[in-house]
């Protein structure tokens, strides 16, 4: 059976989750700042419960952003620390489906439109709709402010908006059913995502780890803008 590992930083959450044997054991722990710190001995724990070496992983997958900067380079460069060390492929997968795939879980709704405080007085925005068990984006992922968001063309029916950008729920135009602006990316679901992609194959080597932003220059001092 596959072994799966999963991290995800590019939030004020730290998480990480392990699929083996068919058993899925996961850390979450909402620790601003301290992502750095706590992941590798997240991922330590998760194998010693599990009685298993890093060695045993198949493939390494985690949130690609977007985010917080810092938090998705901390993600992107532990992942390639681990994938070129072990030789192993790694699956990256979009934090906002990864919210969407948590409301799925704990909700059970099957539209989901997933933001992300994106600062700058903006949001990180995708629309997902289930299909056979994933979460599968509905149009495009962007970065805009709160007041241009908008469901896919032809949306019917209840969508449910899931994420920390809904804190701006007031400026939106749309409005869902019910929301959660408190909703993070959690590792777990992010190894359900990966469970799809890896059965597709859709793993890439350890140097295509690369984080997705959005937003344009988003490293760029203001001054040379």
């Amino acid at each position: 059976m596959t072994t799966l590992l999963a991290l995800d930083t590019a939030t004020e959450a730290c998480s990480v989750a392990l699929l083996h044997e068919g058993r899925v054991l996961g850390r979450y722990e909402v620790i601003p700042r301290v992502h750095a710190q706590r992941v590798l001995p997240m991922v330590q724990e998760l194998l010693g419960e599990a009685g298993i070496a890093l060695s045993a992983v198949d493939a390494i997958a985690f949130g690609r952003g977007p985010g917080a900067f810092t938090g998705v380079r901390i993600a992107v460069g532990v992942v390639q620390g681990l994938a070129f060390a072990l030789e192993r492929p790694v699956l990256p997968v979009s934090n906002l489906a990864l919210l969407a795939q948590r409301a799925h879980r704990e909700q059970g709704v099957g539209q989901v439109a997933a933001a992300i405080d994106a600062r700058m007085d903006e949001v990180y925005w995708g629309c997902y709709r289930l299909e056979a068990g994933e979460m599968r984006l509905a149009g495009a992922e962007a970065v805009l402010p709160p007041e241009q968001v908008e469901l896919p063309r032809l949306a019917t029916g209840d969508w449910f908006g899931a994420g920390t950008g809904w804190g701006h729920a007031g400026r939106m135009p749309v409005v869902p059913a019910a929301v959660d602006a408190s909703l993070l990316p959690d590792a777990r679901d992010l190894l359900t995502l990966a469970g799809f992609a890896w059965q597709r194959g859709e793993g890439v080597p350890a140097e295509q780890a690369q984080p997705i932003y959005l937003r344009d220059k988003v490293a760029t001092p203001k001054g040379a803008r």
